[in-house]
């Protein structure tokens, strides 16, 4: 699944971050965290988050003593077309794998 979302959008740091934190939509992420699951170097964070942020693409969720964690915004109408077009391609994808499971049936 994740690599037609990065085919189809780019294999770059931006995508891996939203691809990362849309799969994780659910739960938030220290900044290390999303720069180690998301593989992207801590300039390319630092780079791209202000601006997802800026964005309200990412908004900060909680703190934690001195950690602060984000998760992507859900509500915002980027976000939320990123998330539409992710779970499609997975919802395609195993519709794909389940027509290649009934036709391995019949053929049995």
């Amino acid at each position: 699944m994740k690599e037609q979302f990065i085919q189809i959008l780019g294999n770059n740091a931006k995508t891996r971050l939203l691809e990362f934190l849309i799969v994780g939509r659910d739960f938030d992420y220290c900044l290390s965290e999303i720069a180690n699951k998301a593989e992207i170097s801590w300039s390319s964070l630092h780079r791209i988050f202000p601006e997802l942020e800026k964005n309200k693409i990412v908004i900060k969720s909680r703190e934690i003593g001195r950690a602060k964690l984000y998760r992507i915004n859900k509500e915002n109408l980027f976000a939320k077309k990123m998330i539409e077009l992710y779970d499609s391609l997975l919802l395609n994808k195993m519709e794909e794998n389940q027509e290649k499971q009934m036709i391995k049936i019949k053929n049995k």
